[in-house]
């Protein structure tokens, strides 16, 4: 099957990612993903506060996921914190903490700002993705990588990285999915949509491919930060 835009059924779209692209924050990355661009800033490990907020025992993860007025193709996107982006928000903070030992900063806070600035699909992931490539820009120890996209099952067929048009096809079904690239382990799950159990688990098989292949855009933009550093 060639899809609406010319791909495979297993074909990513075109990846590009960078880090280290905002001075003032303490990590910072940008993951674009066909036409969906995600720039992530992580301040932090800082104090909490207020301080009845703080736990002895473990550091706060602390997300906030916005997308920018005129970021997507279609109706204008109300600039204020809506209930949207507040339940992406948790979303994302519990793909990421799985990699982040929270326990090393009690009475602290990380946090991550997400400005998706151009939509097409893939909103969360990307966002997931970028800030993934920001926490460990900052230097925050992590197990792993996480590494994000969208799966989707049109037409009776699976289809990894769906784009806007096939996230809009009447009777698709769309999985936000998120995984540690290298033990597999999967962080985020969301279905939207109806899917059987055997199609579903070989969904899920291929999105863990398709990671790998993220996890290399990401790595790759991490090591050529490194290297810029090591040079300077």
């Amino acid at each position: 099957m060639k899809r609406n835009d010319g791909r495979a059924p297993e074909e990513l779209r075109k990846m590009e990612a960078k880090t280290g692209i905002i001075k003032r924050a303490d990590g910072s990355a940008m993951f674009r993903i066909g036409e969906t661009i995600a720039y992530a800033a992580v301040y932090g490990p800082r104090e909490l506060h207020p301080k009845f907020m703080q736990n002895p025992e473990k550091g706060l993860l602390r997300c906030n996921y916005n997308m920018m007025a005129f970021s997507g193709s279609g109706d204008r996107v109300r600039p204020s914190a809506n209930r949207r982006s507040r339940e992406i928000s948790m979303v994302i903070e519990k793909a990421l903490e799985p990699v982040l030992d929270l326990t090393a900063y009690p009475n602290a806070v990380i946090d991550i700002f997400i400005e998706l600035v151009q939509t097409d699909a893939g909103t969360r992931c990307a966002g997931i993705c970028a800030a993934a490539m920001a926490l460990a820009d900052a230097g925050i120890p992590m197990k792993d990588l996480v590494s994000a996209l969208s799966v989707g099952y049109l037409r009776n067929e699976i289809v990894v990285d769906i784009n806007g048009e096939e996230d809009m096809n009447e009777g698709a079904t769309d999985i936000a999915f998120a995984c540690l690239p290298i033990t597999g382990e999967i962080s985020l799950l969301q279905v939207d949509g109806e899917i059987k159990k055997d199609v579903l688990l070989k969904a899920l098989e291929k999105a863990k491919e398709a990671a790998k292949k993220i996890a290399e855009v990401q790595r790759k933009a991490l090591k050529e930060r490194y290297h810029d550093k090591h040079d300077a």
